[in-house]
């Protein structure tokens, strides 16, 4: 139980980093009220059933550096149920199939010439020690990978990659990103998932907040927000009034100025970034497609831009093999706008002209999902612009996806996120409760 001293935080958004802000406040004790929109929590790692098992609607997975994920699963009791799996990747391009993985496959990969596929090899080898000493976050990724590979490996594989990730600024988005994110991800990689999905870690975040005096609430979304000096007011559906000590909001910045009023709003960082979301088919397949997890689509006439093949990581759902396709797009795109079952069509028969070997009734079925707020795409000297968390004259927080940047978006850098914004909200020493210790 908190004492009656301690400090009431409210939490906007039941993502990871909001469940993962809640967790860690109440173990300091805190008193924490979690306020989630949506009638599920997780954000991106919401899930549905299938079968007797549950899926999430888009993939994930988790890797051996993620040492702030692995923390926070270690605290859950649940670091030793993820399972983990040597993993590869693929890459489909004019519509063939290469395995993508060794010096041997890349002296293979014909949709390179030969000399194109040597320099690809030796640049790779070393693109993170070329990368150190530079001022990456002033460097346009297009300038540097183009420079550094040559024209033709930017326009048949760079391009079209970080296109359908970033959209048309592509080109723009800092070198330092990509140079973050290979420290994190390889080819032939060891990626981890944890038994029973990710719901069981959200189920065990809800579960470590409530059993530690925490709220959460789901199906509530925060209809206005007011916060100056030392005192929040939060408007709740139905007029329902919520005073707060502190805020920590995780939604993204433009659906933060929405519920903001006058005096907040002006008071809000003015870091305008675009974002992606994404369109995500997710297929039940009676038969294997592929053994590489995750294979890239190019130049092959499909609306998706790469197939992950989540059963190799994870086992089959619910009897069938389960695999992601995805499209990252604007959220005001016409695909995006686009009819969930058309969509759905149109890609289990693109899904078919890729992968022949599928026949009639090999596809048991297929589900659609969207979210409007994945991927920032990031400006040029964004380290100079990277709003800060407190919000100034205000007892708000904030805890955003525009806030992770040099690091990759996911669930470890959302974790890390919590940890560094909770840290900055006081709590009298003594008031840890008991269930915490």
């Amino acid at each position: 139980m908190t004492l009656p001293d301690s400090p009431h935080v409210a939490v906007i958004g039941g993502g990871i980093c909001g469940l993962a802000a809640a967790h860690r406040l109440v173990r300091r004790g805190a008193r924490v009220t979690l306020l989630e929109s949506g009638d599920q929590l997780g954000g991106l790692g919401t899930f549905f059933a299938h079968g007797d098992r549950w899926a999430e609607r888009f993939y994930h997975c988790v890797m051996p550096s993620d040492a702030s994920l692995l923390a926070l699963l270690g605290e859950l009791g649940l670091r030793d149920s993820v399972r983990w799996r040597e993993t590869t990747m693929g890459m489909v391009v004019d519509g063939r199939h290469h395995p993508f993985n060794s010096a041997l496959d890349l002296l293979r990969f014909s949709a390179l010439r030969l000399p194109d596929r040597v320099r690809f090899g030796v640049v790779s080898l070393l693109l993170r020690r070329l990368g150190e000493g530079k001022d990456l976050d002033r460097l346009r990724t297009e300038d540097w990978l183009r420079g550094l590979y040559g024209d033709v490996v930017w326009e048949r594989l760079f391009a079209p990659m970080f296109g359908s990730k970033f959209g048309p600024s592509f080109g723009d988005v800092p070198a330092l990103y990509l140079w973050q994110r290979l420290g994190r991800e390889r080819n032939v990689a060891t990626r981890g998932y944890p038994a029973g999905g990710y719901k069981t870690i959200i189920d065990a975040l809800r579960t470590s907040i409530e059993r530690t005096g925490g709220t959460v609430r789901t199906e509530t979304p925060v209809r206005r927000l007011h916060s100056t000096g030392g005192r929040a007011v939060l408007t709740l559906a139905h007029g329902e009034v919520l005073d707060a000590d502190h805020v920590v909001s995780t939604v993204p910045l433009p659906l933060l100025r929405r519920i903001a009023d006058d005096e907040l709003a002006a008071r809000l960082p003015r870091t305008d970034l675009p974002y992606q979301g994404v369109v995500t088919g997710v297929f039940f397949l009676r038969r294997p497609v592929t053994e590489h997890y995750w294979t890239p689509v190019l130049h092959s006439g499909t609306e998706f831009d790469g197939v992950v093949a989540m059963s190799e990581l994870a086992g089959a759902v619910g009897g069938h093999h389960l695999v992601y396709v995805m499209r990252y797009t604007d959220r005001g795109s016409p695909l995006y706008l686009d009819d969930d079952t058309a969509i759905a069509a149109r890609w289990s028969a693109q899904l078919r002209g890729l992968y022949p070997e599928l026949g009639p009734d090999d596809l048991a079925g297929v589900r659609v999902f969207k979210a409007p707020f994945v991927e920032p795409v990031y400006p040029l000297g964004y380290l100079a612009e990277r709003p800060a968390v407190p919000v100034a004259g205000t007892n708000l927080l904030l805890a955003t996806t525009a806030h992770v940047y040099p690091d990759v978006t996911s669930w470890n850098s959302s974790v890390a996120l919590a940890n560094d914004v909770t840290s900055r909200i006081p709590v009298p020493a003594g008031n840890q409760p008991a269930a915490a210790r």
